[in-house]
């Protein structure tokens, strides 16, 4: 049996791992590659596998870096089952549809990157949905049981069996691991062990702030705009963090931490994502269900004005200040965020806090880097605003929870750990973690290259 690696190899985007012995052949994930651009040409190359060759694949969780090239799998021959939670079938669909629109917009996009409605509506056909901790059986080689990754609504690891030459080997795969403790979701839950672990190590190394000193920095930004009459501009991404921000500046508008001041989300994909967290409520954790039993609608508060349309979104800058905007990408590397960055960067009053990952060559990785000038829609703007980082909101897991669940993996012990989803140093970083815990074989892959396990 071997595994190889088609995304997410020594970068964070573009997750896709190939698993193939002479019995059978599928994916984890298959997602785009983000920089940047919203679409980069690095999605339109040739898979070094034929995608009808692929029996399968298991879907970790609905963010674009790890669905996003779906669509050109189905397109070039792949035939079979996706396999997934509900939430994640449900979200995909917006988050594709959403892609495929911003696609088709772009003057200079290649045409290999474009697909329709009509066959992202052909795709969602395959999707088959299953229910966390139920043991599925794929074919009579492989079984799989879905973990709650506690990363976003529906995310999962895969507990997978394999049956290669009468041998019997279980494969975890880790997907994109949460930052307990977190609002709605559940917390991650763990494995008892594996032989083999593939894991992601986007925080490795890193320990993030506690999530009340991202609140509490919240709440004086907020205060800080009012005092100054300005601008706070939040870039998130339309699921998982707008709805946990959403959730974290209803609680403190409810309990009046916060004076008025009004406040826009800004995503017509965030909008929709809302509908299906209001959908799967049995997916939230206890607090929150608790919460929305007792009447609380956590998405909506005073103060709060959801903008659709192109026409609404427009009007937030026709909205005197102080005002807070919530805009999606969290990476600034698209969507509305980018207008109100480049109307407001220049203004010395305003904020713009990074509560998501920046991946390189991103907007957002350029401000968060401090540099002074950056360039949107092909003008350059000049970079007043005050700039602040919070990895508290973080949906990934730090080094500390990376370890721990590692930890956790004792029956049996993993012999081989595949360190991927993260940047060079970040995986570097986890696997020197690793070596206090585990004497067995860590590898960091490469792009493309074959391993036997």
């Amino acid at each position: 049996m071997q595994i190889s690696f088609h995304g997410a190899c020594q970068e964070v985007t573009g997750s896709c791992n190939l698993i193939e012995s002479s019995d059978f052949k599928f994916l984890v994930d298959c997602g785009s590659f983000q920089g940047e651009e919203f679409s980069s040409d690095k999605n339109a190359e040739a898979f070094l596998f034929d995608p009808a060759s692929i029996d399968f694949v298991l879907l970790t969780h609905a963010h674009l870096d790890h669905c996003g090239r779906l669509p050109k799998l189905m397109k070039e021959g792949f035939s079979g089952k996706i396999y997934c939670t509900a939430p994640t079938k449900d979200i995909v669909t917006i988050i594709l549809l959403d892609a495929a629109k911003i696609m088709s917009e772009k003057l200079d996009i290649n045409p290999e990157l474009l697909f329709s409605a009509e066959e992202i509506e052909i795709l969602m056909s395959h999707f088959v949905t299953i229910d966390y901790n139920k043991d599925k059986r794929i074919n009579e080689f492989v079984s799989i049981k879905l973990r709650d990754a506690g990363h976003i609504l529906g995310s999962a690891f895969f507990e997978i069996k394999t049956l290669e030459n009468g041998v019997e080997k279980k494969l975890l795969f880790s997907g994109d691991l949460g930052n307990p403790p977190a609002p709605i979701i559940r917390d991650t839950e763990f494995s008892k062990g594996a032989d083999i672990v593939i894991m992601e190590s986007t925080y490795g190394g890193l320990i993030h702030e506690d999530r009340e000193v991202g609140i509490k920095a919240i709440r004086q930004a907020i205060i800080d705009t009012i005092k100054k009459k300005s601008v706070l501009i939040i870039p998130v991404f339309a699921v998982e963090r707008s709805q946990e921000i959403i959730y974290e500046l209803n609680d403190l508008v409810e309990n009046n931490f916060i004076p008025k001041i009004p406040m826009f989300f800004d995503s017509p994909m965030g909008i929709s994502a809302l509908e299906v967290y209001k959908k799967y409520e049995n997916f939230y954790d206890d607090e929150t269900r608790a919460l929305v039993n007792s009447g609380d609608d956590i998405f909506a508060f005073r103060g709060m004005k959801f903008t659709p349309t192109t026409y609404d979104s427009k009007q937030i800058n026709m909205t005197k200040a102080p005002k807070v905007i919530l805009a999606g990408s969290g990476m600034c590397n698209g969507g509305r965020v980018i207008h109100h960055l480049k109307f407001y960067l220049s203004d010395f009053k305003a904020q713009v806090m990074l509560l998501s990952y920046q991946a390189k060559d991103t907007l957002g990785r350029k401000l968060m880097d401090g540099e002074k000038s950056v360039v949107i829609n092909e003008e350059n703007i000049k970079v007043k605003a005050t700039i602040s980082v919070f990895g508290c909101f973080s949906s990934h897991a730090d080094e500390r929870a990376l370890e721990d669940w590692f930890a956790h993996l004792q029956n049996p012990i993993p012999k081989n750990i595949f360190i991927n989803h993260g940047e060079t140093d970040r995986s570097e970083a986890l696997m020197d973690g690793l070596k206090r815990i585990t004497n067995n074989n860590i590898i960091i892959p490469e792009f493309g290259v074959k391993y036997q396990i």
